[in-house]
């Protein structure tokens, strides 16, 4: 059957990614020697895109293992879309995996990849405090129980076991001592655009599930009974008291969310 060039170029591909796969047919060893020659090109240039993406991380790991971190995440996870820079996708997984007894490599990488997909987010003026305040202003219970937040495009958020804002600090500085950053509690990270600039902060683990419910949809009324937790399910001798706590609790969320610039509108 007559190969295609779709066929021919899925062929030419799996060779690339793949020393063990077949090369095109009809190659000899003109061919086959050209492509070790174009797929040592090929993974140097995503190796050489990872380590612009991810200084910080090869600065914490070193060298020697960032690059090994690096070749394994370029033959098995090869960017799919038209822009080199997208072989830093996933990455963190792949440190997740390469470096099993240091956490904080995931942690860090993570951050990084974030930050860069941040730095060419949509320009959106923020929604803060005093928006809101007129937004609201004669608002009944009703409306805020149904209350629903837009964040920011992009904004990331995720559990961490490491103090990221002293890491990222002492990164800055290839020599810098490397501070021992495990925080005694686990922490939300979350990313957004603090105007042009890419930023993030440490958030209570708590903001991790508020956030991602909101940004799914939920309501601030729904909110506040995630915070309730297993004390809202039926016959749990619900109080006065746990009630009042949960939308304190949720009244501080959004008092952050709208004072660090999270929040850029009201959903309907």
């Amino acid at each position: 059957m007559t190969m295609t060039l779709a066929d021919r170029q899925a062929v030419f591909l799996r060779a690339i990614l793949d020393e063990g796969a077949p090369l095109p047919e009809g190659w000899g060893n003109s061919q086959t020697a050209g492509m070790a020659v174009y797929r040592g090109n090929y993974r140097s240039a995503l190796m050489g895109a990872l380590a612009e993406t991810y200084e910080r991380t090869r600065a914490y790991v070193g060298e020697g293992p960032f690059a090994q971190a690096s070749i394994n995440h370029a033959i098995k996870h090869p960017p799919s879309g038209w822009t080199i820079d997208e072989a830093g996708e996933g990455f963190a997984q792949t440190c997740a995996q390469f470096f099993t007894e240091n956490p904080e490599v995931a942690e860090i990488a993570w951050l990084e990849w974030q930050m860069l997909c941040l730095a060419t987010a949509p320009d959106t003026p923020t929604f803060g405090p005093q928006d809101l305040a007129a937004a609201s202003a004669d608002f009944g219970d009703d409306d805020w129980e149904g209350l629903r937040l837009e964040f920011q495009p992009r904004l990331a958020a995720r559990l961490v076991d490491f103090d990221l804002q002293t890491l990222w600090q002492a990164l800055v500085d290839d020599d810098a001592q490397r501070p021992d950053a495990r925080l005694e509690s686990v922490c939300t990270c979350i990313a957004w655009r603090e105007g042009e600039r890419p930023t993030f902060a440490l958030f209570d683990a708590d903001h991790l599930a508020a956030v991602t419910a909101m940004r799914d949809g939920a309501t601030y009324g729904e909110l506040i009974g995630l915070l309730l937790g297993e004390s809202a399910e039926p016959d749990s001798g619900l109080d006065d008291e746990a009630i009042q706590n949960a939308a304190m609790r949720a009244g501080a969320m959004l008092g952050q969310w709208l004072q660090e610039g999270l929040i850029v509108g009201l959903n309907p």
